[in-house]
């Protein structure tokens, strides 16, 4: 993927904040409570003078009998409305992070073909699932950030009340006190961004390992991908251990920082009391204010690092839902309608955007209603890049494929693509029962229906023989039934979709000799009243075919019935010659 600039702080702070403006009544609620939280941590700091000056040094009976009460209450003030903001604020984050992950997930899952195969599997889960789930700490930690903004403005106005000088040098130590914010900020930003990488990296290995771990045992390479796998958690840990380091002094840092104010504030404030300047009651006051205020400080850093995490998160998740590189699939405003009249390809280009090189060249070819057309040809002729220009799963690079008269281009997706029925050599099944694999994508269908396409794809009867019948989950893609099984289960599906083309990209080629037979069967009631085009390894299985189109290097180079073609083309002469000799 085409990686866009990463853009200002500001920018990501304000994309995230477009998600939290449905919600802007449940934040202004939390800001409200956390106002009212930080006006009663600072005026506890306010009580200390009273408490200490009037009940211990006055022994003043009256505030012994209110003082203590009050401090009670305003710590139950300010528990309620801690629970009030926190609650809030999470709520929206939440209903952030379902939003996130709900657009991320549609825009992902509508961009063309070209993408998937340009990105790994594991770089897309980890976005919707790691990365999103950064954001939604944003604009809660925003929202902490300035409730402790607000804690320190008011224990700054009461150290100010208590001792204005005092309070003045607490002042010219602050900056000093957020310099290391604005440091270790920065830090943990950039190597949040590697951390997200990293995890996009290990979180692509496991999936392709295990999605292929039968290779993996095959090739007993277990020790490799364990050491291949080590290597990477190993880079993981080193970018999360440096994270931690810095975690780790940023704190120490501030505390020392904290501690020549506290010092100096001691021996100053000392000094005042023992020259009866200013009361025990006043100075611990003060000094009340100023330990509280580094609370507050800390917490800023704190809130501060999960910003800039949300931040390394949020250029990640709009990289993908901003950029002007990655478009969702265009469509027309056609619907493509039954039946099928006639299919064109008129001077039909394609190359794929990773080479220079034509992948096909001046394709010109008429598919007529009702016709059985085969495209053979070589490895690497072009066949199946042929066949995927039909449902636009690539778009062509110069000419036009034409369907009942219109451009491709210009049908809707839905209409398109229902218009066509693909039976592939990879048979793709979800980790859900039979039946809903067979009605994938079709709705309001009948079990008598099911039951119907399953009987026609000489699938009925395997089918009933399961723990569960229709009703067995098949496993991830399909691990728990044999490869002619899977592909009856994808016929059926077919059938139940009942399109007017059919295209069969090798549908039997990995097939032993019994299951063929038995599919090539469910096949033949599959491409009955149906315009059909098949690409097949065995051209034993395309010699009934209307015409045979032979492919060589992305080209057509002859179009003919069987016999005609081993009269005049050498290529479809020597390929048939060659599959007669090894059978």
């Amino acid at each position: 993927m085409q990686k866009i600039k990463y853009k200002s702080s500001w920018y990501y702070l304000k994309r995230s904040y477009d998600y939290f403006r449905p919600y802007i009544f449940n934040v202004i609620i939390s800001v409200i409570a956390m106002g009212i939280v930080a006006l009663c941590t600072s005026y506890s700091a306010y009580l200390v003078q009273p408490a200490l000056d009037r009940i211990f040094i006055e022994k003043n009976i009256h505030a012994l009998k209110t003082i203590p009460p009050l401090i009670i209450a305003v710590f139950g003030v300010k528990g309620f409305f801690r629970v009030i903001q926190s609650y809030q604020m999470q709520y929206c984050a939440m209903k952030v992070l379902e939003k996130l992950r709900n657009d991320l997930y549609a825009k992902i899952v509508r961009l063309p073909m070209v993408f998937f195969e340009e990105n790994r599997v594991g770089m897309l889960m980890s976005r919707i699932i790691n990365d999103v789930n950064l954001i939604r700490q944003s604009i809660p930690e925003i929202v902490n950030l300035i409730k402790e903004i607000f804690t320190v403005i008011g224990l700054i106005f009461v150290a100010f009340y208590r001792n204005a000088f005092l309070a003045t040098w607490a002042i010219v130590i602050l900056p000093i006190a957020f310099y290391p914010i604005v440091y270790f900020g920065r830090k943990l930003r950039k190597l949040g961004r590697r951390n997200q990488e990293k995890i996009s990296d290990i979180s692509n290995i496991l999936q392709e390992i295990f999605s292929g771990i039968k290779l993996v045992k095959a090739f007993t390479t277990e020790k490799k991908e364990i050491e291949k796998f080590n290597t990477q958690n190993r880079k993981l840990i080193k970018i999360a251990l440096r994270s931690i380091f810095y975690n780790s002094l940023s704190s120490p840092v501030m505390e020392f920082i904290g501690s020549l104010g506290v010092g100096l504030v001691i021996w100053y404030g000392g000094k005042e009391v023992i020259a009866g300047h200013s009361t025990p009651g006043t100075f611990f006051s003060f000094l009340t204010a100023v330990f509280m205020l580094y609370e507050p400080i800390k917490r800023l850093n704190k809130s501060n690092m999960v910003i800039q995490r949300a931040i390394a998160g949020a250029e990640r998740v709009f990289e993908v839902l901003d950029s002007r590189e990655l478009d969702v699939e265009t469509e027309g405003k056609v619907v493509l309608k039954p039946p099928f009249k006639e299919l064109r390809f008129e001077n039909v280009f394609f190359k794929y955007s990773t080479t220079n090189d034509w992948a096909l060249e001046n394709i010109n070819l008429n598919v007529r209603a009702g016709e059985k057309l085969a495209i053979v040809g070589p490895s690497g002729a072009g066949k199946t890049t042929l066949i995927t220009l039909i449902p636009r799963f690539y778009d062509v690079t110069k000419g036009k494929v034409v369907i009942n008269g219109h451009d491709v281009r210009d049908y809707t997706l839905y209409s398109l693509r229902r218009f066509i029925g693909i039976v592939s050599q990879e048979t793709i099944l979800f980790n859900m029962s039979v039946r809903d694999n067979i009605t994938y994508g079709i709705e309001d269908v009948s079990d008598e229906d099911v039951i119907e396409v399953a009987k026609m794809a000489h699938a009925h009867e395997f089918i009933t023989n399961l723990p569960d019948g229709y009703d067995t989950i098949v496993g991830e893609r399909g691990v728990k039934l044999s490869g002619g099984q899977k592909q009856r289960i994808t016929i059926a599906r077919a059938l139940l979709k009942n399109p007017p083309l059919l295209i069969l990209d090798e549908a039997t080629s990995s097939l032993d000799t019994e299951s063929e037979k038995i599919v090539q069967s469910a096949l033949d009631n599959l491409m009955k009243n149906r315009t059909t085009i098949i690409i097949a390894h065995r051209l034993s299985t395309v010699l009934s075919s209307d015409r045979i189109v032979v492919m060589e290097k992305g080209k057509i180079i002859d179009i003919g019935p069987h016999k005609v073609l081993l009269t005049r083309c050498d290529l479809y002469k020597k390929l048939y010659e060659l599959q007669f000799r090894e059978e």
